[in-house]
This record gives C-alpha cells, structure tokens and sequence, in this order.
C-alpha cells in the first residue's frame, strides 16, 4: 500500500498526543523513519506546537559503545538525556515516539552482560513525567524495511514493508471512516470493565494454560485503567496507538509460580524466545529462554526494583492485533495482541494514595507478554471465593 502519512500523523498529533497551540513537541525516533517524523511534525506544527524538537536514537551507536567501550563506563547515560524530558515536563510538554525495530538483530553476536549495562535508548526519567502526569504523549508504530523483513521473512522486501503496513494500518483503526470515533468507542467498553474489576477489589489473580501456573497479588488500592490518561492541566491523551489493555499496580512481593512468555522479547537489541519466568516472595529468581536470555537477566539486576513486577495487564480477544497472529518483534504492537507483565517500575496512577509507597520502583520497565486465548485468568477475592477474569479471550466480569 502507498500510506497516508498525513493521516497517521494526525491521528498521532490530534488524537493520541492531542497537541495543544503553543506547545513544544518532542518527537522520539530512529533513523529509516525520516518521512513519518516530517509528517508528524508538519501536523505539530498545523496543530499550534511553538516548537518541534526531534531526538534521534541510532541503534548502531550502541552496537559501537557496547563493542568498545570500558564496561565501567557502560552504564554511563548523560544527565541532559533525562533532563530533556524532565525540562518537557516542566514546560507541560507533548512527546511523540515512533516504535519498531531500525535495525533487528543488530546487537544479538555481542555479550549480554555488556548490552544490559547499557540502559539506553530508556531513561528513568520517562516513567517519572508519566507518574507525574505532566506531559501528553503517544507512541506509534512507524514500518520500516528491516522490520518488514524481520515480520515476513518469506516474502519480497517490497511486499514484506506493504503487507507490515497493511497490518498496522488496520490495529490503527486508520482503515475506518473515522478513526478517533472508532478509538473512542473502543477505550470506552475497555474504561467500562477497569471500572468493574476495580470495583471487585481483588486479592489476587491467577494465570493458567500451557507452561503457566502464575499468581500475581494486588494492592487493597489496586485500580485497574485503559490507555486514556489525562495531565494535570487536563489535557485527555492516548499514550500508545494501538492499545488494547486495561492494566494495574501489583503487589511486588505477592507473585509466586511459573509463566511462559507467548510472544519473543525484543530487548537491548535482541529477540529473546522461549522465555520462562518462576517467581518466589515477588522476585524472579529463574529465567530460561531458547535464545538470548542472558540479555533480560542483565537488565533484573539493575537494582533492587527490577526483578519484581510493576504492573500487570489484560487483553482481551476482540482487539485487532491477537487475532492477526502475527509476531512484530516490537512492544508497543505485541504487549496489545496478549496479557502480560512488566518488570520494574510502576504506574503511580494505578494505586490509591494508601499504597504509593508500596508499588514497585525501578529504573527499568520492561513488558513480557504471556497471554494466549489458552491462558485464563480467574480473580480471587479477599473473602478466598473465585470469580472468572478473562476466559478463552472474552471478558467474564
């Protein structure tokens, strides 16, 4: 297909970011994606923005530093890379990411126990503006060759970029009339079942299918919310296109059991598959995979946050990324296909006030997806009745 970039750009723009006039935008991206990062800063700049500022993050640089430089030197980063963000949130700023592999592959010949001293292109400072709830912001996928051919390795490079956008045009909900309208009335059935597992006030869920016995605890204040936020200037934002999930805060200390991940991590610049996860007490204290999982084990030894869960989160079958059962090796795309959990740092929105000490923190925040229409998922309450989650993909509460 020949894409609208226009009209990727101003879904990101007026609906996921909805910039405001006299905003400063900050554009998140890799090189391969110059066209859809002009389009969105054009529609930026249509949209008000007084100014759009573009940060590059180049794949291949960090193959060059974990290559060659001194490991004491590796977890090094900047203080202006997380001062910009900061500075954006101050200035009640819009930020726009671009997501999807430049460059898949590129770093998985190198040695893991380098790659996972070295956090970037993550900085810390990203969950803080989202904690503090000071910027509007997105993410959008944006197709690139490599990424194509990474996807649909069976086909022509030319036909593997068409069908990739094919497909992401479709989980944008771009191929309807009005696609915010379609959004809307999306994010509002899955507002509507936060608002009822909220209200059920759990204790406890429990994940269960093939290679999975999992049970992750919740806080007394646990609040479970779809992927529409709002800053404290009011400004109401989507922060990924697509989303499918409606997620919380768990208990840090209360998952126990064992989870295989149902869709490949891409991580540090590599795929890790077939990986398996048990938890004791909260912690990790197992990873096996078929292939680079030294690389995550690396990352749950960043501090002592790391190898507990910040949140977990729900997805349910009638989203449009599940059923096309394609891999995209990227986050943003495969964490909305199925259920999962995300180690290290949590969302402070998703915990009443009585908690906000108790949530997990971490410079790391990292999704694993473990959902499948095999995997169930039952609550259980605090009086030890159970109630069913989310059975076969369809929602039971």
């Amino acid at each position: 297909m020949t894409p609208d970039l226009d009209r990727l750009a101003a879904l990101a723009v007026r609906f996921g970011a909805n910039v405001q006039p006299g905003q400063v935008v900050a554009i998140s991206c890799e090189p391969g994606k110059e066209e859809v990062v002009r389009a969105i800063a054009a529609e930026a700049y249509k949209a008000g923005a007084k100014f759009v500022d573009v940060s590059w993050f180049d794949p291949h640089l960090k193959r060059a530093r974990v290559l060659h430089s001194d490991e004491d030197s590796l977890s090094f980063v900047p203080p202006w890379i997380g001062r910009r963000i900061l500075d954006l949130g101050e200035m009640r700023g819009a930020r726009i990411g671009l997501t999807g592999p430049a460059a898949p592959g590129l770093l998985g010949d190198l040695d893991p126990v380098r790659i996972g001293k070295d956090p970037l292109p993550f900085v810390p400072e990203a969950v803080k503006v989202v904690n503090d709830q000071t910027t509007n912001w997105t993410a959008v996928p944006c197709p690139t060759g490599p990424w194509a051919e990474l996807v649909f390795p069976d086909l022509p490079a030319d036909q593997a970029l068409d069908k990739l956008w094919d497909q992401l045009w479709h989980v944008l909900r771009l191929d309807e009339a009005d696609p915010v309208a379609a959004w809307k009335e999306r994010f509002e059935h899955l507002s509507a079942v936060a608002i009822r597992l909220t209200e059920l006030n759990l204790d406890s869920l429990h994940f269960v299918g093939p290679g999975t016995d999992l049970t992750v605890g919740l806080l007394s204040t646990s609040k479970w919310i779809a992927a529409q936020m709002r800053t404290v200037g009011g400004i109401d934002h989507a922060p990924n296109l697509p989303s499918e999930e409606i997620f919380t805060a768990p208990d840090p200390e209360r998952t126990h059991g064992t989870a295989r991940m149902t869709r490949p991590l891409v991580l540090g610049g590599s795929s890790i598959t077939g990986l398996q996860v048990r938890f004791e007490n909260g912690r990790a204290v197992e990873v096996s995979s078929e292939e680079h999982g030294d690389v995550l084990k690396e990352y749950l030894k960043r501090d002592d946050g790391a190898n507990r869960l910040g949140e977990v989160a729900l997805v349910d079958g009638a989203g449009r990324i599940g059923p096309l059962g394609t891999v995209f090796y990227d986050t943003l795309l495969d964490e909305n296909a199925a259920s999962h959990v995300a180690f290290g740092s949590a969302y402070s929105m998703t915990a009443g006030e009585a908690d906000q000490s108790r949530i997990n923190t971490s410079q790391i925040h990292i999704d694993v997806m473990l959902g499948s229409p095999e995997i169930d998922v039952t609550g259980l309450r605090r009086d030890g009745s159970e109630i069913p989650v989310l059975i076969g993909g369809e929602w039971k509460v």
